[in-house]
């Protein structure tokens, strides 16, 4: 959601909405407590104002019960009854039919997001003095919120502090789970800064049929999977909600004020709630936003309710964060920023994001250097011809390899990465070649993960997701 009147860059129709949505119940507040006419007239003109530029945004009027995206109230929150033609995005759900995968453009003027473009690539090196990590010299961190202005306040020795997450699920990792981490491992170097990370073991059991002490017990193995990405204990705290939010009222209280001032209509229109749902997934997005404000975290930030938070994340979560930007200015804190990823694909191609659930989609962090090899060369999608002497004549297909794409965000020389796609796109390297070239770069960096995860003990993990004071250079 996006306050209109804020100054920020213009509202997707999605933000409208909940704008509209917020702004009725305002209206409806101030009539019921016979507020000053003035009061009312100047409300219910904003109010017109909102469902004027939604109709010009959307070409129909607005409806409650029909959020941008959907054709009907009965399509609400269903991706199955969006057009098979449109990309669907939303926290649970990636969908496109096209073999190049998610047009990101489209999804950035959808979300009202700002591209990452090359002026502020080169300001974050200035800033930071060291070149930019490869996600965002490959546009793989793409679109952001406000990034510029966590520049101006590091420019000007102000703090910040970082928050990722992960929803706990299976014993097992793949690859494509790395991404954000790998990714806020550089930003927490670069920086300086401390960080956060959420395990939202709470939203696995909400929205999946597993008990408490499963969900639970997926959060600390998936610990011990993000902990080999190098992360300073002494700068990072990882935390369960459900031992969390029970322990830290700072915590809790933020999640409340959060609750107060969303709507039920409001996150029906976000997230495609709908009556049947059980009343804690209705909730739990108020616990997402909640490690956005340092006062969260008062051992870090000693009860500081005025420090920015960085949030590297999928595209698909930037919902929650939506939500939380509208919210923040009326409960007093910083808006969070944003850094939106594009999605990891499937071994079976870009239509899909990676699946913990489907063994052959996925290259799991627990993987041989066999089944490595066996699953690229058995499942990784090809853009190459049928034969070889039309590949030969025509080349391959860079922009639906899913081999290429893996290797853009994993093989780390530009130069390398530049050539294999001429070769491959002028027909000189063969699929088996390209594939060869994945699986010299993933069975290194698997087996390095492997070997640094048996390092990680129990008394390791507890350390990380103690709650205690972090070191960090701005005090």
């Amino acid at each position: 959601m996006a306050d209109v009147t804020n100054g920020e860059r213009c509202a997707s129709p999605q933000e409208l909405f909940s704008s509209i949505a917020a702004q009725g119940e305002l209206v409806k507040s101030l009539k019921a407590r016979k507020a000053p006419k003035e009061e009312i007239d100047s409300a219910v003109k904003m109010l017109l104002s909102l469902k004027t530029s939604y109709k010009e945004a959307m070409g129909e009027d607005y409806k409650a019960d029909c959020p941008p995206g959907n054709s009907t109230p009965d399509s609400h929150g269903d991706p199955e009854a969006v057009d098979d033609k449109e990309d669907f995005v939303d926290p649970w759900t990636v969908r496109t039919s096209s073999a190049k995968g998610i047009d990101y453009d489209k999804l950035i003027v959808q979300f009202g997001s700002s591209k990452i473009d090359k002026e502020l690539v080169n300001r974050i090196e200035r800033a930071t003095g060291q070149r930019p990590h490869r996600f965002l010299r490959r546009g793989i961190f793409f679109s952001h919120r406000d990034m510029n202005q966590v520049l101006d306040a590091y420019e000007n020795k102000k703090p910040f502090y970082l928050y990722t997450g992960r929803g706990p699920l299976l014993k097992q990792c793949n690859v494509g789970h790395l991404i954000p981490f790998i990714f806020t491992k550089w930003l927490q170097d670069v920086f300086d800064v401390p960080l956060v990370v959420q395990m939202s073991d709470d939203e696995k059991y909400l929205w999946k049929d597993l008990t408490l002490e499963q969900v639970y017990g997926y959060t600390l193995e998936n610990a011990k999977d993000i902990m080999p990405c190098g992360f300073d204990v002494n700068k990072t705290f990882i935390f369960s909600d459900l031992d969390y939010m029970g322990m830290s009222p700072g915590f809790y209280k933020n999640v409340v004020k959060i609750q107060k001032h969303v709507t039920f209509n409001q996150v029906k229109g976000i997230f495609g709630f709908t009556d049947s749902d059980c009343i804690g997934k209705i909730s739990f997005p108020a616990i997402q936003a909640a490690p956005s404000f340092s006062n969260s975290f008062p051992q870090i930030f000693h009860g500081q309710a005025d420090i920015q938070c960085l949030i590297p994340c999928a595209i698909d979560q930037d919902p929650y964060f939506r939500m939380t930007r509208d919210v923040a200015p009326r409960i007093g804190y910083p808006k969070p920023a944003l850094l939106h990823s594009t999605f990891f694909p499937a071994l079976q191609g870009a239509q899909t994001k990676m699946s913990a659930s489907d063994p052959n989609s996925s290259i799991f962090l627990t993987d041989t250097a066999k089944q490595i090899k066996t699953k690229v060369n058995k499942h990784a999608f090809s853009g190459g011809r049928d034969t070889i002497e039309e590949h030969r004549q025509f080349g391959g297909n860079c922009d639906v390899d899913v081999s290429f794409m893996y290797l853009t965000f994993f093989l780390e020389d530009d130069d390398k990465l530049e050539q294999i796609r001429k070769d491959y796109s002028s027909g000189a390297m063969l699929t088996g070649e390209l594939k060869k070239e994945l699986i010299d770069v993933l069975q290194p960096l698997v087996a390095e993960h492997q070997a640094r995860r048996k390092e990680v003990t129990d008394e390791m993990v507890k350390e990380f997701m103690t709650p205690r004071q972090l070191c960090f250079h701005y005090q």
